[in-house]
């Protein structure tokens, strides 16, 4: 396990690694170690909404860094050092992003390590899309791009493996100034409180994580990972492509994961005032579902999940124009 994401700017032990009951489980076990009752954490917007779940269910306080869509969902630095005061006790970084499909460059996720380095404030670094990123966006772990600032990386086979039922996920734990030896015992004893991930699919993950090179397991891995990338690349063309040329909509181009969202322009639209009543309309008039922006804390967008059939998504791309135009302004 520790071998699959080792690299030789964040080198890993098997003591770094804890399995957890899928991403959501590392995500617990995460935020549960790092914040107490009262500290605050500060989370993208917009954002997976499990983040605040799962924080304000342990006593944790929220802040929410701003997102930019005019560059591509990076974080507004400005945004981020604002929220900053003596109770932040970690930022959440996800990258590759969901909701919002976007990859950050390497030197950006070194912008967010400055700051985080500035005022002293450790990681989690939501990572489960790193293996899923398409033609001209390459993933980059953050724990690699620094020594100073101690990473927590969250992972799992769902995402990559189309196995969500499977439950498997980890903490990697970043730390090479020595800050994180209590940090870690927590983990070691938070796993212990319930039974964990799937005893069989744990003994599974060497052979799916780490195939012999060379064998025709490493072929098989290596062609499967191509083909799926290779439909999902595809799927976010259809589907950002399709909507471009749709009044009424604006997708931000995604850049890996499966995800894109789309800027909903009511100004061009009678009768919908806002991405809830779009996507609640849209679902009634023409059986698409999409999840309204407000659900990430983003008003007036909305996220499309690309992974459906290329078939289905041609018709769903072209029943949201049926509707943009039954909808549009004079």
């Amino acid at each position: 396990m520790a071998a699959a994401y080792q690299t030789p700017t964040s080198p890993l032990s098997e003591e770094d690694v804890i399995i957890t009951c899928g991403c959501s489980g590392a995500l617990d076990f995460a935020i549960g170690v790092l914040l107490s009752p009262g500290q605050k954490i500060l989370l993208p917007r917009p954002g997976f909404p499990l983040y605040e779940t799962l924080a304000k269910s342990k006593g944790v306080n929220v802040g929410h860094y701003d997102l930019n869509p005019d560059k591509q969902w990076e974080v507004d630095l400005a945004s981020l050092e604002a929220c900053m005061d003596d109770s932040v006790a970690a930022i959440l970084v996800n990258n590759p992003s969901n909701p919002c499909g976007s990859v950050f460059t390497k030197e950006h996720l070194q912008a967010i390590l400055e700051v985080a380095d500035k005022y002293k404030v450790p990681i989690i670094a939501d990572e489960i899309y790193g293996n899923m990123t398409f033609p001209g966006s390459q993933f980059t772990p953050i724990a690699s791009l620094t020594t100073t600032v101690p990473v927590l990386a969250v992972g799992g086979i769902a995402k990559e493996f189309l196995v969500p039922g499977w439950r498997v996920g980890w903490v990697l734990v970043h730390d090479r100034q020595g800050l994180f030896e209590e940090v870690r015992s927590g983990l070691f004893r938070m796993s212990q409180l319930i039974l964990g991930a799937n005893s069989l699919i744990q003994s599974a993950l060497p052979a799916l994580l780490t195939p012999a090179e060379g064998s025709a397991d490493h072929a098989a891995l290596q062609a499967f990972k191509a083909d799926t990338m290779h439909q999902l690349y595809g799927n976010a063309c259809i589907v950002a492509e399709g909507l471009a040329a749709i009044k009424g909509v604006t997708p931000i181009v995604p850049q890996g994961a499966m995800y894109v969202m789309i800027r909903i322009d009511a100004d061009q639209l009678v009768d919908i005032k806002d991405d809830v009543e779009f996507c609640q309309k849209l679902l009634t008039e023409e059986s698409v579902f999409m999840l309204p922006g407000q659900c990430f804390g983003m008003p007036n967008y909305a996220r499309v999940v690309f992974s459906a059939p290329a078939d289905k998504l041609r018709v769903a791309v072209a029943r949201i124009e049926a509707f943009c135009k039954a909808h549009a302004s004079a």
